[in-house]
């Protein structure tokens, strides 16, 4: 202080034609006596050192420096503010001061605590430290500076677990600091490894750093500079300069642990010195822009606008009375000599654009001398594809990974949850991201659509092959008596029954979507309604061996034709309407499957896909009742059995069908009804035209006996084989 004051009025271009004057008061880092020292220096009573009895107006305060502790600073704030006398601390880091409503007059040349707990939140974030004990002191520094520092970490997603000193308080009160008595107890019984985080508060105290199990601290400290001629003044003053001021005495005694009179070279001194004091002082600068007779208020509005560059640094305040925070990131490492020293690894500045302000530019070494960084969580980081679940009871830092439900990723370290990929996307096996779902329907090069198809394919070349031999044996009185007619109209659907399966095997779309369903439903019409005039002709051919009945002439092959066009065209016109008013579609079903797409094709209206499908059974039912009544109609051979089995095989494997076509999921609903169309059409053919393929009806001519065929026109003659 002397020093600083000393330069200012030695210079010719800070303050020239001005001398400052000072008192100086001690305050003996006490709070009650700070608030006597306040007094005392508004009431005018004597200071412990005093110079400056030639200003004119010496009994005007205009600015106090001080106090270092912030607890005292507290105190004088308020009873200066009353006065609007500005307060300029050097050491008072309290971010409390920073609220001008309480504290309007008070400045400071060291940061506030709000930027040091930024930077030590930050500190910690850097390593990748989640889970941290705090220890702080039972005091306005330490109670202020922890609820700053936990709101800091708190951002940062850092969990805390809070000590205090509480128990060591009354030792404090009768140390230096409470950090000394804190590192003395745990020095009694040597706790396990920890890498000590560490304020400004202590982390420089060269007392401190003869703890040697916290060797490897990190923390922030103010920034270290060299003050020009601070070390010359001290190395000239005087022994009785030293011997006439009290504060000279304690500072030399203090320095060299010693009493005045031995002797000592300052040159040896290890202290260091901070520029924050200097800078203070150094706001004396100010009253070059305005004479010493204006009042204090005057003094305290121009102090806010100080903004001068002095060795270097800039000096300024921001609207809280504020420097520009700079800080000094500090290790303590074990050098040659085995004692700890202070190595300053990286800055924290808080005039950077936002997540430039902290840099570590140099190697740390760390508690116990490793170089490996400190690992410390509660828990184990959740890798993707889980999510954290809070531990019960315990902070939030400590948590199980859960891994994801089915169907929701996540995609991130730690996350909190999980969520569902879109509808169309299913998570990989690791539930880290989404894929497209795989769309399934019955393709062509699978297994099953290739044995479909060539049941298929056979069924339609067993009905050709069956229409082509009937076509060369037309002439032959079976093949006559057969109606050949509606044999081969029969032939020729059961070939297209075959042949439709195919349309629902491959990927749908709109086309294959209609024709799929209005083929099959428009083929089986024309079958049954063949099927269906045979049964009706054996019921027929034998009304007409009656005498005088001539029935016959009322359904001959015209009302046969008639008949088959009819029925089949009522199944057209369902057909027609149903393409009209609400098609078959293909659509993605996402609903049977979670983990794929099922391609199919909607049936637009089900009434229009039910209604074709019972108009095929009410056909099939007719039939069969009409073939069960003809059954057991007297002769060698009866066609009327055949179509009974015909039906009753058919009307099974559709009754069959519905229930299984309802419950099968996916593709499979798709083979269930190729396999029923496949099933009831072989049913048919076998049924109907297997027992046509004894030769001895195609070309009999050996038997001495006449054969009567009643199931055909030659029947109702009566016309032998032979």
């Amino acid at each position: 202080i002397i020093f600083a004051i000393e330069e200012i009025n030695n210079s010719t271009e800070l303050l020239p034609g001005i001398t400052l004057g000072y008192q100086i008061f001690d305050s003996c880092i006490s709070m009650p006596v700070s608030v006597l020292v306040a007094v005392q220096l508004l009431n005018g009573e004597e200071p412990l050192f005093y110079k400056g009895t030639n200003c004119s107006q010496s009994g005007v305060v205009m600015g106090v420096v001080g106090d270092s502790g912030s607890t005292p600073s507290i105190s004088m704030s308020r009873i200066f503010g009353s006065f609007n006398i500005p307060l300029v601390s050097s050491f008072s880091t309290c971010a409390c001061l920073s609220d001008k409503q309480q504290f309007p007059s008070f400045f400071r040349t060291i940061p506030s605590d709000h930027y040091q707990a930024d930077a030590l939140a930050k500190l910690v974030k850097h390593f990748g430290w989640t889970w941290i004990g705090v220890v702080h002191s039972n005091s306005d520094y330490g109670n202020d500076g922890i609820a700053s520092f936990l709101k800091a970490v708190v951002r940062e997603g850092i969990c805390v677990e809070v000590a205090d000193m509480k128990s060591f308080f009354d030792k404090a009160l009768r140390s230096v600091g409470d950090m000394k008595v804190l590192l003395e107890e745990l020095a009694l019984d040597l706790p396990s490894p920890r890498q000590w985080i560490a304020s400004e508060a202590w982390v420089t105290d060269p007392n401190l750093m003869s703890f040697s199990f916290c060797a490897g601290a990190i923390g922030v400290a103010i920034q270290r500079s060299v003050i020009p001629g601070l070390r010359d003044f001290l190395l000239n003053i005087s022994p009785s300069e030293l011997a006439a001021s009290s504060v000279l005495t304690e500072f030399w005694e203090d320095a060299f642990n010693c009493k005045l009179n031995e002797s000592e070279e300052l040159e040896k001194n290890p202290k260091t010195f901070h520029q924050p004091l200097y800078r203070a002082i150094s706001m004396q600068t100010l009253f070059y822009f305005f004479p010493m007779s204006i009042f204090t208020s005057k003094v305290f509005t121009e102090l806010k606008k100080v903004n001068f560059s002095k060795n270097g640094y800039q000096v300024s305040f921001d609207a809280n009375g504020d420097p520009v925070a700079f800080y000094e990131l500090v290790n303590w490492q074990r050098g040659e000599s085995g004692s700890i020293e202070l190595v300053t690894v990286g800055y924290y500045d808080a005039s950077l654009p936002k997540g430039q302000e902290f840099h570590i530019n140099r190697n740390i070494t760390w508690a116990y001398g490793g170089t490996q960084v400190p690992v410390s969580m509660c828990s184990k980081n959740c890798p993707p594809g889980t999510r954290k679940v809070l531990q019960k009871g315990k902070p939030i830092c400590c948590y199980d990974c859960i891994p994801c439900p089915e169907g929701e990723i996540s995609n991130m370290t730690n996350s909190p949850d999980c969520f569902s990929c879109s509808r169309e996307f299913w998570p990989n096996a690791e539930k880290d991201a989404c894929f497209p779902k795989p769309v399934e329907f019955l393709s062509f090069d699978e297994s099953l659509s290739i044995i479909l198809a060539a049941f298929s394919v056979g069924g339609a070349c067993l009905a050709i092959i069956t229409l082509v031999i009937f076509f060369r044996h037309r002439k032959s009185p079976i093949v006559r008596a057969n109606n050949s007619e509606l044999s081969f109209l029969l032939l020729f659907s059961l070939t297209l029954c075959f042949l439709c399966s195919l349309t629902f095997i491959g990927e749908p779309s709109e086309w294959s979507c209609m024709l799929r369903h209005t083929a099959f439903g428009i083929t089986f019409v024309l079958c049954i309604s063949c099927v269906l005039g045979k049964t009706v002709m054996v019921l027929m051919a034998f009304k007409a061996t009656l005498p005088g009945n001539n029935v016959m002439k009322w359904f001959g092959p015209p009302q046969q034709r008639i008949t088959v066009v009819i029925l089949t065209f009522f199944q057209v016109l369902i057909c027609i309407v149903w393409l009209i008013l609400s098609p078959p579609f293909p659509m993605k079903n996402l609903n049977t499957y979670k983990e794929k797409i099922i391609l199919e094709c909607a049936l637009g209206s089900a009434i229009g896909f039910w209604v074709v499908l019972g108009y095929i059974g009410l056909l099939a039912v007719f039939c069969f009742i009409l073939a069960v009544l003809a059954r057991k109609l007297p002769d060698n051979f009866n066609e009327a059995k055949m179509i009974t089995f015909s039906m009753l095989i058919f009307c099974a494997v559709w009754i069959t069908f519905i229930p299984a076509y309802v419950s099968s999921p996916g593709k499979f609903t798709v083979a269930v009804e190729i396999f029923a169309i496949l099933a009831s059409t072989f049913g048919l053919i076998l049924c109907i035209f297997a027992p046509k393929y004894n030769l001895k009806y195609l070309t009999y001519s050996m038997s001495s006996e006449p054969l009567y065929l009643l199931t055909g026109e030659e029947a109702l003659l009566n016309i032998p084989l032979t």
